[in-house]
């Protein structure tokens, strides 16, 4: 079974241990499907929002941070104020939304699952809590119905997700992860704090 057209880049395989096709999703992807599949990331301070419409049979999840915007001793860390950080966040919410409702989806049926948010690394600032702070105030703005969390804490969490029937998993990762998943996060950062925050995104009704 091929991707939803727009996702043919997301690495797709078939897990034999699940015995189903996984779509395994980067920081700053996402991935929508109508069909029988798991969708995979890894976690670290990042957060997943998994949002199906159970009705319709479709849903998605993606993974994604907000450019960080924090005080450090020696001044202002460059990069987006607040109000910028907060618009990317919505962007990279919509955007996933958008293709649900693009699908069938419909927003009043959209249940919800938050990943993430860990505070992986002690003696640094909680980027985590931050994200888990957006994700959460954005749902309550938007009247999106949460089914389901597991965000914050100190480890790492390897994340499945079945979009058709709303099943999750969350493996809680050790320490000897930190340094990969670390790696892969201060790059995505620093990708978002170089590119222009996205404009507004025009929902489907």
């Amino acid at each position: 079974m091929p991707a939803l057209r727009g996702f043919e880049q997301i690495n797709r395989y078939w897990d034999s241990t699940l015995g189903i096709v996984a779509a395994k999703i980067l920081p700053g992807e996402y991935y929508v499907t109508c069909s029988e599949e798991v969708i995979v990331t890894v976690l670290g301070s990042c957060i997943s929002a998994c949002i199906r419409d159970p009705l319709a049979g479709v849903g998605g999840m993606n993974h994604f941070m907000l450019p960080s915007s924090s005080e450090s001793g020696t001044g202002r860390r460059p990069g987006p104020d607040l109000s910028a950080a907060t618009r990317y966040g919505n962007y990279a919410m919509e955007h996933m939304i958008n293709d649900i409702l693009k699908h069938g989806g419909r927003r009043e049926r959209l249940e919800v699952k938050i990943v993430g948010g860990g505070r992986i690394i002690s003696n640094m600032s909680d980027v985590g809590r931050r994200n888990i702070e957006f994700v959460e105030h954005y749902l309550r703005c938007e009247g999106l119905h949460v089914v389901g969390r597991d965000v914050g804490g100190l480890n790492p969490r390897k994340v499945y997700y079945w979009p058709l029937s709303g099943a999750g998993k969350v493996k809680k990762l050790g320490s000897l992860h930190n340094a990969t998943i670390l790696d892969r996060e201060s790059q995505y950062m620093h990708a978002i704090e170089q590119q222009p925050v996205a404009g507004e995104v025009e929902l489907f009704d």
